[in-house]
């Protein structure tokens, strides 16, 4: 995947993408880039200028981004796209937020697939994101679950020949050496530094280390 100056890059998700780029433009706001990785990739490849486009949106599912997919992806004309999406999908069975949220992994596989086949052939380079869950006890059920998706997220960017960023593993490495509150306080949303863990992740799977 060959990084050009002024290539366009989407990146879309839930909350860990958003981070604040959706609130208004004020003092101390984050701005249209979120206040997260998305941000943190746009500072670590200036030197390219690169166009940066943040479509990540508080809460959603795969489910979500199907029915946005035309106005926030496609009308967009991407280059290099980046997807990190399962969280939701998973945390809502098992939250009592909203149960009717969940995305089961069958309607998650299948709807990602969709979409990827919709828009892969279009794109100079595609970037899959793994869901993650910063809890090292793998036989969490949460975490458990989390890497079933994770796993499919893998078998997604095989079959698609798209570039894997295994945030997961990103994220073990880490918990190897630090208490997960330093990463994520809620195990989800994840800190300054657990951002810049996560645009490490993205940067490596694009061949930007």
């Amino acid at each position: 995947m060959k990084l050009e100056a002024g290539c366009r890059i989407l990146f879309i998700g839930d909350s860990v993408t958003d981070c604040g780029r959706r609130k208004p433009v004020g003092a101390g706001a984050p701005g249209a880039l979120g206040a997260g990785y998305v941000a943190a990739v746009d500072a670590r490849l200036a030197a390219l200028r690169p166009t940066i486009i943040n479509m990540g949106t508080d809460g959603h599912t795969v489910r979500d981004l199907a029915e946005r997919w035309d106005r926030d992806v496609l009308a967009q004309h991407p280059d290099i796209l980046s997807i990190m999406i399962g969280i939701n999908d998973v945390w809502r069975q098992f939250d009592a937020v909203d149960r009717s949220a969940a995305v089961m992994p069958e309607e998650f596989e299948r709807t990602y697939e969709a979409l990827l086949a919709r828009t892969a052939p279009g794109l100079r380079g595609l970037v899959l994101m793994t869901p993650f869950y910063v809890q090292a006890d793998r036989l969490d059920p949460m975490r458990r679950r989390m890497d079933e998706y994770r796993a499919l997220v893998r078998a997604l960017a095989k079959r698609h020949g798209a570039a894997l960023a295994d945030t997961q593993a990103a994220f073990d490495g880490e918990l190897t050496r630090a208490d997960y509150r330093t990463i994520a306080e809620d195990r989800v949303h994840p800190t300054p530094a657990g951002h810049a863990i996560l645009a490490g992740a993205f940067l490596g799977a694009l061949g930007q280390t």
